[in-house]
Order: structure tokens, then C-alpha cells, then sequence
């Protein structure tokens, strides 16, 4: 029987894709059972539905408070009982409490090769530090942001005419065979 995966999302669903066509295949161990989004316009949700995939929309705005937001997030994904939840560009930071809640259950898929360059505009820092390499890096979600102990990492060469647009792209391709390897991985 496959194991239910909960998938955060803020954007445009791209990984989430790539996670619902592994979970597709037979050999898989793993199902996706619900999706939420931080943004109620993420391409993403058009992606869950296409799919038949449960999913909602939590956005902090309807709420007084993060405590309010995390409650309702952690509400619905309870009920999944997931094995896994796994950030798929998921643009919000989680607390303490949350992790806590889910520990060693929650993973993301971070644009870098992690320790180096953590945080947001990855690819345009490592091209402007003149950095030969970089990749992407799959971990578990720890209060330190992209700071978790790293699970998987794909390296690519960074060429000398990568703008952060091409290095964004040619990371993107790693980051869709990268993640459901390791979400196979994790729960085979």
C-alpha cells in the first residue's frame, strides 16, 4: 500500500509535477494525498486538480496571526497522516511548533548546493561569486533555514555564459529527477 505525501506549494507546481508523475508509476511508494498553497493564484493547484488531487488553499492573510495560519495547516495535513511532507517551492518559513510537530518529516528541495548559499537568489550569487559549480540540494526542514542535515545533492557545471535565468532552468531539470528519487528513497 502506498504512503500518503502531503506537498506545499507557492508557485507554479513545476516539482510537484515531477512528484505526481513518479507517484504515478506502480513501483512508487508513495501517493500524494493532499496539496496546499500558500498563494491561491500558484499554477500548482491547477496542477493538483488536473490530477484529482485533494488540495486547499491556507494563505496567512485570512488569518490574525502565523499561530492561527500554522494551526489550520497543521489541521488539515493531520488528517492525511503523511508519511512525508515535502516542500515544493513553499515560500513561507515554518516555526518551531510546526516542525516539532511533523519531526523529520518534512523536506525541501533548496536551488544550491546547501551549505553554500542559502536563502533566496541563489544562481545569480554563485554566478557572481564566480563559483564553477552548483545544483541542488534535497533536506530535512529544521529551524535553520536550508540548514537540515542535506539528504540528497545533484551538481551541475555552471558555464561562463549561465545568466540566473539558464543556471535557474538547467537546476530546475536536476531538481525533477532529484526529488522523487529521493522521496523513493526515503519511504521504500
Amino acid at each position: 500500500m502506498k504512503k500518503n505525501i502531503v506537498v506545499l506549494i507557492s508557485g507554479r507546481g513545476s516539482n510537484l509535477e515531477s512528484i505526481i508523475s513518479a507517484a504515478n508509476k506502480k513501483n512508487f511508494p508513495a501517493k500524494i494525498s493532499l496539496v496546499i498553497s500558500s498563494n491561491r493564484s500558484a499554477l500548482g493547484l491547477k496542477i493538483a486538480e488536473k490530477n484529482h488531487i485533494k488540495n486547499f488553499v491556507v494563505e496567512q492573510k485570512e488569518f490574525s496571526n502565523n499561530e492561527l495560519y500554522e494551526e489550520d495547516l497543521i489541521g488539515k495535513i493531520v488528517q492525511q497522516d503523511p508519511s512525508l511532507i515535502c516542500l515544493a517551492g513553499y515560500m513561507k518559513i515554518l516555526s518551531k511548533k510546526f516542525i516539532n510537530k511533523f519531526k523529520d518529516k518534512i523536506i525541501n528541495i533548496h536551488p544550491s548546493l546547501l551549505p553554500d548559499y542559502k536563502g533566496l537568489n541563489t544562481h545569480e550569487r554563485a554566478i557572481r561569486a564566480g563559483e564553477k559549480y552548483s545544483g541542488c540540494t534535497v533536506h530535512y526542514v529544521t529551524e535553520e533555514l536550508d540548514g537540515g542535515k542535506i539528504i540528497a545533492q545533484e551538481r551541475i557545471l555552471i558555464s561562463p555564459s549561465d545568466t540566473p535565468e539558464t543556471l535557474s532552468r538547467k537546476v530546475l531539470e536536476r531538481e525533477h529527477i532529484i526529488y522523487p528519487k529521493t522521496i523513493e528513497s526515503l519511504l521504500s
